[in-house]
């Protein structure tokens, strides 16, 4: 099967591919100018990650991307994956309209549950959203996102590494040969395209953005503005306030604000 190609302007490319007689998709994608943009990202903020968090935060963007590729063009998926060993959330977004996908990691003020926990929240077209909520074990994204498929979508799906950044996403269609899915592993993976018959049937980009602006942030804490003006800024001027979708830091004023509040 032939590697993706993807370029830092248009962001990463990803391939979806048909089994033919197997009823299965194949979506794959080389991460590493996607992982780029990222970094870069984190380093217009000042932000830092721990090395086994910032691999988790990754693989949660990869496996999104991946799963958001296979699916319709006016979806809208957020998944929220709270972990208790390391105990941190993990947050991905991937908006197949606009073809961006974001994320960020929490590692304060994480609650304690008594298992992990897996939340989807999709939204297609002008419908309701619907949210799934699934548990799970281990630490391995990957796994987690396959045991959401067998519980919520009730199908299953498998990933794959054939490299550092790239990754493969096989998830089953109706009257897929389950015994010839739950066979394949990497060796099968990597010469997929020479032992099956695979049809082409889309290419998409996917960039790293994600459409956080300081204004938007304004109705975020006017509320507290109104309530509790001095709480929130502490006696100081201005405060820095970090976006929830991605971790990018704002710094707004208390005249912002309050400049706001008269609008």
């Amino acid at each position: 099967m032939q590697a993706s190609e993807s370029s830092g302007a248009d962001g990463v490319e990803i391939r979806t591919y048909f089994v033919r007689d197997r009823n299965a998709l194949v979506t794959r994608g080389d991460f590493g100018d996607l992982f780029v943009d990222y970094y870069l990202h984190l380093s217009d903020h000042g932000l830092r990650h721990e090395p086994d968090v910032d691999q988790l935060l990754k693989d949660t963007l990869s496996a999104i991307v991946l799963h958001s590729a296979s699916r319709p063009w006016n979806e809208t998926v957020a998944w929220t994956i709270s972990l208790q060993r390391p105990l941190l959330n993990l947050f991905a977004a991937a908006d197949n309209r606009l073809s961006i996908v974001a994320g960020n990691l929490f590692t304060d003020n994480v609650k304690k549950n008594d298992s992990n926990l897996f939340y989807s929240d999709l939204v297609r077209g002008s419908e309701p959203n619907r949210r799934s909520v699934v548990t799970f074990e281990g630490g391995n994204i990957f796994r987690a996102v396959e045991e959401y498929y067998r519980q919520s979508e009730q199908r299953p799906a498998r990933y794959f590494q054939l490299g550092d950044e790239d990754f493969v996403f096989v998830s089953a269609q109706p009257d897929c040969d389950v015994a010839w899915f739950d066979e394949l592993d990497d060796d099968a993976i990597a010469v997929l395209d020479q032992t099956e018959t695979l049809s082409l049937l889309e290419t998409r980009r996917y960039q790293w953005q994600c459409g956080c602006s300081e204004e938007k942030l304004l109705p975020m804490l006017a509320s507290a503005m109104k309530t509790d003006p001095a709480g929130l800024f502490g006696g100081e001027e201005a405060i820095r306030v970090s976006c929830p979708r991605c971790g990018a830091l704002y710094v707004v004023t208390r005249l912002q604000m309050e400049e706001f509040g008269k609008s």
